[in-house]
Parts: C-alpha cells; structure tokens; sequence
C-alpha cells in the first residue's frame, strides 16, 4: 500500500483501491465459514474514536476488527471527557498514549480525520468527516459491483439524491472515476452542488434519463432534517420526480441494479418492493462492508496471512 492512512479516495491511489477489492474477496470466504475469524492482527489494538451517531458503520468496522482477532476499543464522545471541556487534541494524544497501531474516526467536521494524523503516529481510517468523505462506504459500494458485473471499468453508474451533502456520493465518485467507470448524478438542482461536473460526472435531472443509460444505481438518502430550508417542495414532489419505484423501474424493460447505503426512507427516495426485489444488493452491500473493512485494516496494519 503506497498510502499509511485512508483519509478520502479524492488523491489515493487506484492501484491501492484495487488491492483493497481483491483481498476483501479473500476475506469474503472467510466470513462465509462456520467459524469467521482469523488471527491477522492479533496484538494489535484499534480505537473507534465516534463523534458522530452511527449504526452500520460502527458496528461494521468492530465485526471486521473482531473477525481479525485484534483488540477493540469504543469511544463516545458523548460520554467522555469531551464533555468536560478537554480538547481533541488532548483527547486523541492521551488514547494514543496508551499503545494503539489504529484509530477509526467519524466526525461533523470535514477534514477532521486529516487533522488527526497531526496528532498521532497510528494508522488514521476516515470513517465520515462531515459533508466531505465516506471512502470506506465508496470501496465496499464498488467492492459489490465488481462482485455482481464481474468488472467496475467500463460500468455506467448513476447516483440519484441528495449529492450535495452527501458525502457516500463524493467518495463514490472519486473512487468509480478512477476505477474507469463512467458517473452520471441525478437530483433536485437545489441538491446538486455547482460545478460537480468538473470532476469528469454528468448532471441532469430527468431520473427516465438515467435509468435508461445506468447498468447500476446508488440511491442516496434524502435527509429529511434539510426540509426546513425549502430546498425541495415536499417529500410527495420528490418522491414523484425522483423515487425509485417498481412503476417507473418497468418502464424501462431492462435489469438496472439497485444500491443503496442506508438509512433507507422507505416509500420516499426508494419504495419497498424495489429495496426488497431481486435487483436489489443493499444486504450485499452490508456484507461486503465488513469484508472491504477487514481488507482495508488488514493491508494498513500489516496483518499476518492466516498460515503463519
């Protein structure tokens, strides 16, 4: 790996999430076995350092470390010293004080797990830094295409939502991109950042547009919390011009895979039955998170091969 740290996919290397993919395969077949554990990173010792509320996330990446045989810890900042007035960067220097190899960060702030690294000699594994990166969630999303289409280059990929706050999509597009698939976004205007197209993406608004063109799509969350600033009419208006819904999917007579990386709003940016139907790879997608995560520990932490 030519990278100590995975802050964001925007300036990693290609090569880098390649090797993540392809191993996270190998640990695939792991997860499928009666007992799911190796001991690649025994010894080692791993802080989930949580700034930000999180389920699937959180409880992925303590499967993957646990899968890995190494030492968890759990840090809420909630119920931490935080609250008492001590700075991040006393927080974080005193953890790594006490002899840890890597921290997993989720935090409000974009950027926060680079200013991180500032602080600590430990790996720095960006779990989601505000508006700006999700790069593990973009790996395990292109980890499940190559798994369904065999390949990510060549693949016509759209993602339809919120993009502007979205960090999943930002990640997911820096990460396609380089990978050689082609990226189309779709969204209310008010919801898609200006200039986007500037990092090699389609923008257009009309959803039949892309369900036409797409061999996948990922369907971002619309986040209801945003609804007081009017940046869209009504939930009902949304879901009318761009819900993913079983009428509209047979309009089209053609297989389009459906992603997803939760929390869903069920009956609002996607109905059930698609969710649910047989396009769908969302659980996929949750499988394969763990598995991309025990990749990615595994190659940043220098983990033992299981025959040793």
């Amino acid at each position: 790996m030519q990278e100590k740290h995975l802050l964001g996919l925007e300036h990693y290397p290609a090569e880098d999430i390649v090797s993540i993919i392809d191993t996270a395969f190998s640990f695939r077949e792991v997860l499928d076995r009666p007992i799911k554990k190796v001991p690649s990173l025994q010894g080692k010792t791993i802080v989930n350092l949580f700034f930000e509320n999180s389920t699937r996330t959180r409880i992925s990446f303590e499967l993957a470390q646990k899968r890995l045989s190494a030492d968890t810890v759990n840090f809420s900042a909630s119920s931490s010293s935080l609250k008492k007035g001590e700075s991040f960067k006393d927080t974080v220097q005193n953890i790594e004080a006490m002899k840890i190899d890597a921290v997993v960060m989720r935090h409000p702030d974009p950027g926060a797990s680079l200013h991180l690294t500032k602080y600590v000699d430990a790996v720095v594994i960006n779990a989601g830094d505000g508006t700006h990166e999700h790069p593990t969630q973009a790996i395990l999303d292109m980890t499940s295409l190559q798994e369904r289409f065999g390949k990510v280059k060549d693949l016509r990929i759209g993602i339809i939502g919120d993009i502007m706050y979205s960090r999943v999509a930002r990640s997911n597009i820096y990460g396609l991109k380089k990978l050689g698939a082609e990226v189309i976004l779709c969204g209310p205007t008010t919801l898609i950042p200006p200039h986007i197209d500037s990092l090699g993406v389609r923008v257009t608004h009309d959803l039949d547009e892309v369900l036409d063109w797409a061999d996948a799509i990922n369907v971002l969350r619309i986040q209801l919390e945003r609804m007081d600033r009017g940046l869209f009419p009504s939930v009902r208006e949304y879901r009318n011009l761009f819900g993913i819904t079983s009428e509209r999917l047979k309009k089209h007579k053609k297989e389009i895979v459906i992603m997803h990386p939760g929390p869903m709003n069920r009956g609002i940016e996607i109905d059930s039955s698609v969710a649910d139907g047989k396009e769908a790879i969302i659980l996929d997608q949750v499988l394969n998170g763990v598995a991309s995560r025990m990749a990615i520990l595994y190659l940043l932490l220098g983990g033992k091969p299981e025959n040793n």
